[in-house]
């Protein structure tokens, strides 16, 4: 039975979800996003969003039963978790797509955020893609996935405290001024097109963690214009490309959406100092070498990088042309 767990030390929830100990795992003659393969996957589709066969988060959860100490706090784990299906080709990439087929898996996203924003015990929105086993992956097939969460994530809720922190002291968005100091430094921009600019920022700890931020530093999906979604799938396609060359083979990462909390009144303000960007953690160093998050990374919280930013960024810029 699913649930979530407070974490006293973090402020945050921890989900707690046997069930997905039961998921396939990279079967080698099946595969359940196929079409007309799972049991919910037509048999016909373009892209297509269902719910997750294996749920962390229900809008029907299970009730739970109250802790009698003080210390431990659960609550039953409402959200939803859906699988996001980009292609009915079982090894379709993203840059071997179409454009419009790329910027179909834009509205998806758009449809998505906005439908579930109603349900007014959501609060955010999360919609994020893991790609190659070495994050995880247990489905090879081309898609993402989208976590409807009852709280604000720990690291989403400390990038929207730091960012009003920086409008308070500065009166200016954190988003524009890191646009506007990467475009002057111009090494660890790596694209840029009308709507977006995508780069490697000074202080990531990945050696490839590109941001893609929006220029006009709009909030979510709902607030993009169709030109704006056409030049998001755009650099989706470019990036992607480029870095499958980067090694010349298949580049894992996770891609990981921020976007504006919903049904959170105490961030009605973040238009003046937040913005919609995707970040990008690809976990290889070289061709056979993973960075893992390990020791200072995940028990600290104390990111290291191993590479050079501006040559990561070159290398990566050479490989785009």
């Amino acid at each position: 039975m699913p649930e979530l767990r407070y974490n006293p030390l973090l402020d945050t929830w921890t989900m707690v979800a046997k069930n997905r100990q039961n998921r396939p795992h990279l079967p080698a003659n099946w595969c359940a996003f196929c079409p007309g393969e799972g049991k919910t996957v037509p048999a016909h589709y373009d892209v297509l969003a269902y719910p997750n066969d294996f749920p962390t988060l229900s809008q029907h959860p299970e009730s739970v039963k109250n802790s009698t100490s003080n210390i431990f706090k659960v609550k039953e784990a409402y959200g939803k978790c859906e699988v996001l299906l980009y292609s009915p080709e079982h090894t379709r990439k993203i840059y071997e797509l179409s454009d419009d087929h790329v910027l179909k898996i834009v509205e998806l996203w758009t449809t998505r955020y906005k439908e579930l924003s109603k349900d007014d015990r959501i609060k955010y929105i999360f919609e994020f893609e893991n790609r190659g086993e070495e994050v995880g992956v247990t489905m090879p097939h081309p898609h993402g996935q989208l976590y409807a969460y009852s709280w604000i994530p720990e690291k989403i809720k400390n990038e929207l405290t730091n960012s009003k922190k920086y409008f308070k002291k500065n009166g200016t968005n954190l988003f524009k001024d890191l646009n506007e100091a990467e475009k002057k430094y111009k090494k660890r921009v790596v694209l840029e097109n009308r709507s977006f600019i995508a780069y490697i920022p000074y202080f990531t700890d990945y050696p490839f963690g590109v941001f893609i931020v929006s220029k006009r530093l709009k909030l979510n999906f709902t607030e993009f214009t169709l030109a704006e979604k056409r030049d998001l799938a755009a650099i989706l396609k470019d990036l992607t490309r480029g870095f499958d060359k980067i090694y010349d083979r298949p580049f894992p990462y996770i891609m990981s959406i921020h976007q504006s909390p919903v049904n959170s009144p105490q961030y009605k303000d973040c238009t003046e100092y937040y913005a919609f960007h995707i970040e990008f953690y690809p976990p290889l160093r070289a061709k056979d070498k993973i960075k893992w998050y390990a020791g200072s990374e995940m028990g600290a919280g104390a990111a290291a990088n191993p590479l050079d930013i501006d040559e990561c960024a070159a290398l990566l810029r050479e490989k785009l042309k």
